[in-house]
């Protein structure tokens, strides 16, 4: 009898499990069907300027370093950072002392070549008088003529140290290759220098235009090369640019773009680009960062809030609103995005037409068939 009680009891008890196990499961499907209120809105096209950056790297047109082409001691510096120079202006005078000591050797050397070989010109047209009247041997006439060649080429040789040494002379002057600003001066007046000093005495930047680089992935300039026909034609194509400071100001003056590297960075996956601004006010300094400022025109176009767009990998997904049967469904639809984005707004290409209502918040937490309220 105890045994018949105990198995009615399981019986019962698990009777009791099926009644609320199937109780709780329509409830949960009553729950997830029922509609949720979502923030809507209907896409309209409209004309739109997208402002763009990218991050730069400022360069003076030129940027030159000056290495001395001599060695010795700096005696004078006539220049400071920052300062702006004319080319062959002077800027450092390194130690002259042995290289006007070697001109003047090279000058003295040459002077005992010269006479020498006026020495051996007399003797070679005194032989060759004495030779006309049979006095002398030909081989003493060609033996007066070689040595008389081997002096002329004696005062050449001599000539040629005399233009070395006034050429070593002159480079202990080191003047400014270019008109620019003279950047920092790591060598101070008795340091050592020479041609194979590994910093520079100092780097000139030619600041009237700084040259602006930056990068735009390899699919933007698809995109710009498509619409202009080449990528040429696509440089030419981009309107002025602006350039916003590391303080976060904008700089007065618009630049141009004018070249694109040919060559895709394998690693980053992005293109070189080069502006110009004009410097007259010498505000942009070589080496300084900043953000290149490119405004692209959209006309009639269809535009969605950054929260109506779920991203899957390099796909973009907005949830469209259809009502069928009374019900309003979520349904999840790919759309083409333009390669530019304010960050808060996408442009969308393809996969919506004027006039459709999409969920316009949240997108990520949407799954497709859900109801909508």
């Amino acid at each position: 009898m105890k045994t018949i009680i105990k198995t009615v009891g399981a019986s019962m008890t698990l009777l009791g499990i099926v009644l609320l196990s199937s109780c709780g499961g329509k409830g949960q499907q009553a729950r997830q069907a029922a509609p949720v209120a979502y923030k809507t809105v209907k896409v309209q096209a409209e004309d739109c300027t997208i402002d763009t950056k990218y991050s730069a790297t400022i360069r003076g047109r030129q940027d030159i370093q000056v290495v001395p082409q001599v060695s010795g001691t700096l005696q004078r510096l006539l220049v400071t950072e920052g300062q702006r120079v004319s080319k062959g202006q002077t800027m450092f005078i390194i130690d002259q002392v042995p290289y006007q000591a070697a001109l003047n050797t090279a000058k003295a050397n040459l002077q005992a070549a010269e006479a020498a070989e006026a020495t051996a010109r007399l003797s070679y047209e005194s032989t060759k008088r004495l030779f006309d009247q049979n006095v002398v041997s030909d081989f003493d006439l060609q033996t007066a003529q070689n040595t008389y060649m081997q002096a002329k080429a004696s005062v050449a040789q001599a000539k040629a140290s005399v233009t070395n040494a006034a050429n070593s002379l002159s480079y202990t002057t080191v003047k400014s290759p270019a008109n620019g600003v003279v950047g920092t001066l790591p060598y101070r007046v008795g340091a050592l220098v020479g041609p194979s000093i590994q910093t520079p005495l100092t780097t000139v930047s030619d600041n009237n235009q700084m040259y602006v680089y930056f990068s735009m992935t390899e699919n933007q300039m698809l995109s710009l090369a498509r619409k202009a026909g080449s990528m040429d034609a696509a440089v030419k194509a981009l309107p002025a640019v602006r350039l916003q400071l590391v303080d976060g100001s904008e700089y007065e003056e618009t630049g141009v773009v004018e070249t694109a590297s040919g060559v895709v960075d394998s690693q980053t996956g992005s293109i070189s680009l080069r502006a110009v601004f004009n410097n007259p006010s010498g505000l942009l300094h070589s080496g300084s960062t900043g953000n290149v400022i490119i405004p692209v025109e959209y006309k009639q176009q269809l535009i969605v809030p950054a929260a109506a767009v779920k991203q899957l990998q390099t796909l973009h997904q907005v949830f469209r609103v259809e009502e069928k049967d009374g019900q309003r469904t979520a349904v999840g639809t790919i759309v083409e995005v333009a390669p530019y984005s304010t960050g808060k707004e996408f442009i969308v290409l393809k996969g919506l037409k004027a006039g459709d209502e999409i969920i316009a918040e949240g997108a990520g937490m949407v799954k497709d068939g859900a109801l909508v309220q």
